[in-house]
């Protein structure tokens, strides 16, 4: 029996491979990308480990290429969510009863797994079924996904050893042990690391779920089931579900077996979810612990103190990487009057040389935004500014759907502080700046804090530290996660922890212990080593 009681050092960072010209990595990137578009991939669900296939199936397609077929899929009915949910509750106490030492092993070889063996397979899949760029594919799929792993299990050690004192003659402690039930876990498109994250933090805790993975990183997600299978994660402790979220959540959510959601989605989804949870709250064993992470309308402001290349560029790289399709991108700016012409000149001048164009271009900045649906939506607001006296296009505007989903980025110039798209979540490529008068500082950061129901990301640029702090003050609500002088997406596993407030989530910070210990039940235990052998206290007697 082993009886070490050890604690995982602080982990490093996974270093984030540059992809230059000529290097190792950029030869094997190409070469994984052709592996995968190559092929059409076969994708079942997987329940209790095994391989399932039904009668009704679906396509994925390239964002990039919209009429490539990358993979086709199968898509679970009633009937086998509930086989999952019985793979996931039979799979749960010998789990529960593995030492965390092992399950958080399992988590470590994953982490190796994906950083060597499957780092350029993971990344292609990611470039290819979800449009990042090979920098975009690199920093999610492989270095965020293993550092949310790696980071975890070190805030595990923390979790477990935080114990209470101890009076002479009893011993106290608390043992934490996973949810009572299954935690379904819903995943977005955006990132492979969350989609892993989401599932995995759970895990490591000792708990059992189903996945429901979003169908358009459906590919990405089935690659992520064959690691952990290499890995050594027991058959039934994740089930893959591919299909229709409505019809999945109906079977978990009736469940009087659910213990947990853990979710990164839309803001209208989330609330559906939490009143489905009300409405069945009278049929469940024990209290769901709701965990989501769900929309934004993220803001950079810039005092007249601020540099305006560096305002530009964080606009530039904030709202357009991955298309703007961050949780935490860029989508709406306060610039003021004195700042702005500078900070126009120079986005334009970047905006001219910027490609958009295919994944396996390498010399794109800019993709293609996920779906049809996406793209039809980012075109109504484009033209919605097109037409209202109240915007204007600075930069963009166009869209061209016949090859593959592309939108150039888009700048608009709203003349009032409550336009339309600077109130709204978009998710796409475009960005509203407001200018404001240099003498009206702090009346707009009012403004800012009170134009938009969400709180995720937002990024204050000033060179003046009164003024600094000052918005710092009057924003503390209006962003889970904030940033002095950088644009407010590429928070890091360890060093951000991440996630927001209002309708951008319950701020329960993934990529830290606080997300963790939503995933544990504790038990608080006393040991008495001299129990009493008399009722009587010492004050009991009739005696002065």
């Amino acid at each position: 029996m082993n009886n070490t009681i050890f604690s995982f050092p602080k982990p490093k960072n996974e270093p984030v491979l540059g992809y230059k010209p000529g290097s190792p990595e950029r030869k094997e990137i190409r070469k994984a990308l052709d592996e995968l578009y190559n092929v059409v991939t076969d994708i079942p669900a997987i329940i209790g480990g095994k391989e399932v296939r039904t009668s009704e199936t679906g396509t994925i397609v390239m964002p990039t290429e919209n009429h490539h077929v990358l993979a086709k899929y199968y898509k679970v009915g009633e009937k086998e969510v509930q086989m999952a949910i019985d793979a996931a509750m039979k799979a749960h106490e010998e789990w529960a009863n593995t030492p965390w030492i092992d399950r958080a092993s399992i988590m470590q070889k994953i982490a190796t797994l994906i950083c060597g063996k499957y780092r350029w397979l993971i990344n292609a899949a990611t470039m290819l079924g979800q449009g990042k760029t090979t920098m975009q594919a690199e920093i999610d799929s492989a270095c965020e996904l293993a550092d949310f792993l790696r980071w975890n299990a070190f805030y595990a050690s923390q979790i477990y050893s935080d114990q209470p004192v101890s009076d002479p003659g009893t011993l106290n402690y608390v043992t934490y042990r996973p949810l009572e039930g299954f935690v379904f876990a819903i995943t977005p498109f955006n990132f492979t690391s969350i989609a892993s994250n989401l599932c995995m933090s759970p895990a490591l805790m000792g708990n059992t779920c189903i996945w429901k993975p979003s169908t358009t990183a459906m590919l990405s997600n089935y690659l992520l089931m064959k690691i952990y299978k290499e890995a050594g994660l027991p058959d039934g402790v994740v089930n893959f579900l591919p299909g229709s979220g409505s019809l999945i959540g109906k079977v978990a959510f009736a469940s009087p077996d659910l213990a947990g959601v853990h979710f990164t989605g839309s803001t209208g989804t989330f609330n559906s979810f939490w009143k489905s949870i009300g409405d069945n709250i009278a049929n469940y064993k024990t209290y769901p612990k709701i965990v989501g992470e769900t929309g934004g309308k993220d803001f950079i402001f810039a005092h007249c103190s601020a540099d305006a290349a560096q305002v530009a560029t964080a606009i530039v790289r904030g709202a357009f990487e991955f298309q703007g399709q961050k949780c935490s991108a860029a989508s709406r700016a306060y610039v003021p009057a004195s700042l702005w012409p500078e900070v126009k000149r120079i986005i334009g001048d970047m905006l001219k040389e910027i490609k958009v164009g295919d994944v396996r271009d390498f010399s794109a900045f800019v993709n293609a935004v996920i779906d049809e649906a996406s793209f039809d939506n980012c075109m109504r607001y484009i033209n919605h500014a097109k037409e209202s006296a109240d915007a204007e296009i600075v930069f963009g505007g166009t869209g061209d759907k016949s090859q593959g989903w592309f939108i150039q980025p888009t700048v608009i110039l709203a003349k009032t502080p409550k336009y339309k798209s600077m109130c709204e979540e978009i998710f796409g490529p475009i960005i509203t700046i407001f200018v404001y008068d240099d003498d009206k500082y702090e009346e707009t950061l009012h403004l800012c804090d009170e134009t938009s129901p969400y709180a995720l990301t937002g990024a204050i640029f000033s060179n003046c530290r009164k003024a600094l702090r000052q918005a710092a003050d009057i924003l503390k609500y209006a962003a889970g996660n904030i940033y002095y002088n950088d644009k407010p997406t590429g928070a890091v596993v360890g060093q951000q922890p991440f996630g927001g407030a209002r309708a951008s989530g319950t701020n329960d910070k993934a990529g830290s212990y606080l997300n963790l210990i939503r995933w544990t039940s504790p038990q608080a235990i006393k040991e008495t080593f001299d129990p009493a052998r008399d009722y009587k206290y010492p004050f009991i007697s009739d005696a002065e």
